[in-house]
């Protein structure tokens, strides 16, 4: 259990939260939701003991597993070494052990101390560490292999994977996840989903897959008008009970108002009159009545739509017996398809078998949507595939949203002017009104390029989309960088686009939402699956 009694943070003159008073309950998986900048971090770092409270007290339990955010912490440590880190009594009760036993020669004093140091390696199961952090880390996709070899010798999605094993790792009476499902493909998603649902401690967990948040949570405690209510249920249960819950207390204060309103207009005429006890009387009840005060929502919400210039032709792509490897690793092999106008596919997979390489190869052969006279250029290999063909349908305008997009947005230009170059033909009221439904309003349309936060990255990127209105969208992990808010508004815009789409993400409810074909991705291999998600799953179960 962990307890927060009376906590406020504020930063300046900006209150996150004040005054909160909760218990995080042994046995109760809790999401904590709120907007981007409502505080869920800050509050994830007081609950660990990271940062002290303003105000205050928070109570923990004596063992904790943490996800640390830190991915070049642990770079000189074996990846078996730094999941067993997580158990912090055991690793430091094995590292002094390993040190008494490198002695020449042990002292009586020395014998009393390693016997005390198996006593607490025994109780904390270190005799079965290693096969147990082994066990971990094959559930997390990280293969044998990798396990004797240094985290720096790791990419950084398979370094966020031994963090995520070190947090589960011991046996932890609770534990804090912040955005554990980053750069995890649908199948650890599916394991991880598994293993929470089964731990018998108080989870709390931050993240911005809504369908991870239904899966796993039991309550949602939601950070929202400077304090944190708890909900029963998921996140689209929080959200049901957070909008009737509003609504109601605005019925009722529309109801009191109206009341109010009819109270002095009898208190105006008659208070100079014979009637004085009756207006005494209507001045108390108004005072009864005062309506409460509803606190301002931080959450904002962004709105995308994509549009068509003008359709494709009825194919909007065709490829034959396309090839691609790196060296004598074969990602692609011989994968031929012909997609239609207006169909959605979702290329789903493990991480690293090939579907960001594919789209790439496809793109290269592509036209991509640009400002007038240039030519956005696709991060790719001279030579883009090693064999088969690619024809784009007539009329096919490609409109990219790459998973890297480091370099994209030139520095040196504010918000608007970037924007506004890839169609010059536009007002600069009407690029102001595309960077508002994003989000970017008022002064914020001026902000430079190079000050862009990643959310605000992938933001101004949806707003080119939507002013160079391609037929065709390419998206690769859209949602890396979003809030529930943006990624539910991408979700919405993606079922209603009328063009084609494909899409390479992890977020269960995107591909369930949107996709009307599915590409799954194994070693070497594709198949090609015409139906939704569900069908997919049901036939592949």
């Amino acid at each position: 259990m962990i307890s927060v009694n009376n906590v406020t943070m504020r930063y300046g003159a900006k209150i996150l939260f004040e005054n909160v008073t909760t218990t995080f309950s042994a046995g109760r998986r809790y999401g904590l939701t709120g907007p981007n900048g409502a505080g869920k971090s800050t509050f994830m770092k007081l609950l660990s003991g990271e940062i002290d409270p303003q105000v205050g007290t928070v109570v923990r339990p004596r063992k904790m597993g943490v996800l640390r955010q830190d991915q070049f912490a642990f770079d000189r440590f074996r990846v078996i070494d730094t999941v067993i880190m997580g158990n912090a009594p055991l690793w430091a009760a094995l590292e002094e052990r390993e040190i008494l036993y490198a002695k020449p020669e042990l002292t009586d004093e020395d014998g009393m101390r390693l016997g005390e140091l198996e006593g607490v390696v025994s109780e904390e199961d270190g005799y079965t560490a290693e096969s147990d952090a082994a066990i971990l880390l094959q559930g997390l996709d990280i293969p044998d292999e990798l396990h004797e070899r240094t985290m720096g010798e790791l990419q950084g999605g398979q370094k966020v994977r031994v963090l995520l094993a070190q947090a589960l790792f011991g046996n932890p009476q609770a534990l804090l996840l912040d955005e554990p499902t980053n750069h995890l493909d649908l199948d650890s998603i599916h394991w991880l989903q598994e293993f929470l649902n089964s731990y018998q401690g108080t989870l709390i967990v931050i993240s911005h897959d809504r369908h991870f948040l239904n899966s796993v949570c039991t309550h949602t405690a939601d950070i929202d008008y400077q304090t944190i209510i708890t909900y029963t249920g998921g996140y689209n249960d929080m959200v049901i009970a957070k909008t009737q819950i509003r609504s109601r207390i605005e019925s009722e204060n529309a109801q009191r108002e109206k009341k109010i309103a009819q109270l002095n207009e009898f208190i105006s005429r008659f208070a100079a009159g014979t009637r004085s006890s009756q207006v005494t009387s209507r001045r108390k009840e108004v005072e009864r009545l005062q309506t409460t005060e509803l606190a301002r929502s931080n959450i904002r919400r962004p709105y995308i739509k994509f549009e068509q210039r003008r359709p494709s032709g009825r194919h909007a792509l065709e490829f034959e017996g396309v090839s691609k490897s790196y060296g004598e690793q074969h990602v692609i092999r011989n994968f031929s398809a012909t997609i239609a106008r207006g169909e959605k596919i979702a290329l789903i997979g493990r991480n690293g078998v090939g579907k960001t390489t594919l789209v790439r190869a496809l793109l290269a052969n592509a036209t991509l949507t640009a400002p007038a006279g240039h030519l956005l250029q696709v991060q790719e290999e001279p030579k883009s595939i090693d064999g088969g063909s690619v024809k784009w349908g007539h009329e096919a305008s490609v409109g990219y949203f790459p998973q890297d997009q480091t370099g994209l947005i030139a520095k040196g230009m504010t918000v608007g002017d970037w924007l506004h170059q890839f169609d010059p033909s536009l007002s600069r009221e009407e690029v102001r009104g595309v960077l508002g439904q994003m989000l970017f309003n008022g002064e914020e349309g001026m902000k430079p390029t190079e000050a862009l936060s990643g959310g605000e990255t992938a933001r101004l990127l949806f707003c080119r989309l939507m002013i160079q209105k391609p037929n065709i969208l390419v998206m690769d992990e859209p949602t890396n960088h979003l809030d529930l808010e943006s990624i539910t508004a991408l979700n919405i815009a993606l079922q209603r686009y009328e063009g084609t789409v494909l899409l390479v993400t992890h977020d269960q409810d995107l591909i369930e939402e949107c996709a009307s074909r599915i590409w799954h991705f194994e070693p070497g291999k594709i198949d090609d699956f015409q139906g939704s998600y569900e069908e997919f799953s049901a036939a592949f179960a």
